[in-house]
């Protein structure tokens, strides 16, 4: 299984072709081998605070939207163990608590975090594709 940023989500849904080759193979064979993707639940939340500020293209209601994102990922929850793992990253990470939460759901769960985020790749905090 990998986990998908919301960047990769939403491009995925909206705008395939800004996805790397790499991260589209990813995906393609993960799904093909029945590996599994997942998403954060963190996800879910960032998708709808970027509906509410009419920065994606919704052609359903939200709450459809997320209903079918949960239908086509499995979606991670956040626990106590990822709250705390968040803010164990190095000083370096970014500050921003759904990138923390997304990158320590990554590492609890033991999976590699597909991402387009340079910052998020280059601090070497989580395994990434792109």
């Amino acid at each position: 299984m990998i986990l998908l940023d919301t960047n990769i989500v939403l491009w995925a849904a909206f705008d395939a072709d800004r996805l790397s080759k790499k991260a589209k193979a990813t995906i393609e064979d993960a799904r093909r081998t029945g590996e599994g993707l997942a998403i954060s639940d963190m996800t879910l939340l960032e998708v709808a605070m970027l509906a509410n500020k009419k920065r994606i293209p919704l052609h359903v209601s939200l709450e459809s939207f997320l209903s079918q994102l949960e239908g086509r990922f499995t979606v991670l929850p956040m626990n106590g163990e990822i709250c705390a793992r968040a803010y164990a990253l190095p000083p370096k990470y970014f500050k921003d608590p759904a990138d923390r939460i997304i990158a320590a759901t990554a590492l609890v769960a033991g999976l590699t975090l597909v991402t387009a985020d340079a910052q998020i790749r280059r601090s070497g905090a989580v395994p990434t594709i792109w």
